[in-house]
């Protein structure tokens, strides 16, 4: 069978639409990494499992995998890869613990350091890097197990969330404006 690229295998405006969901995860990302490093992990799954995959964590999984009829051989490559990244992903948030300890040091010190702290924030931007590239993987990955078919109908699921999102965001700025 003959490789193809995302753009042979997506129409474009799928792409754009997983590409752009790619970005708001991988934003939100840095920041929930950056705000919840020292916090500890409350739920189902793997410390760091729900924050980097968000919807494809535990139950959103299931629900993601259910609302594009996914075969059982499907739910299963799915799983496993979804679980590896997240037993990576939980790696690298431990490692972040350690980079968050640096920067209360370095912050709560009586004179603080700018060039220990540029070091620092290009030490947490290369662990965010790995982060985020290990999360494209498995997203690749995941994206090669769905049939055409089921990408398209994960993309218009994506869309119509982000509308409601949207939506949600106007009426909550409408009611504090008020």
């Amino acid at each position: 069978m003959k490789a193809q690229s995302l753009t042979q295998r997506w129409s474009p405006q799928a792409l754009r639409l997983f590409l752009a969901g790619l970005l708001l995860a991988a934003a939100g990302m840095f920041a929930l990494t950056a705000f919840a490093q020292g916090m500890p992990h409350h739920g189902p799954g793997p410390a760091g499992h729900g924050m980097f995959f968000g919807p494809l964590g535990d139950r959103g999984l299931d629900h993601m995998l259910d609302s594009v009829n996914a075969t059982d051989a499907q739910r299963t490559q799915i799983k496993q890869i979804a679980q590896q990244a997240a037993a990576d992903l939980k790696a690298l948030h431990q490692q972040g613990k350690g980079l968050h300890e640096q920067a209360v040091a370095i912050f709560t010190a009586p004179t603080v350091d700018a060039n220990a702290a540029e070091s620092l924030r290009q030490q947490m931007l290369a662990q965010h890097d790995q982060a985020s590239k290990r999360m494209l993987q498995a997203m690749l990955d995941i994206s090669r197990v769905l049939t055409p078919e089921q990408r398209q109908q994960l993309a218009q699921k994506m869309k119509q969330r982000h509308e409601m999102m949207e939506r949600h965001m106007r009426e909550r700025q409408q009611l504090e404006g008020k």
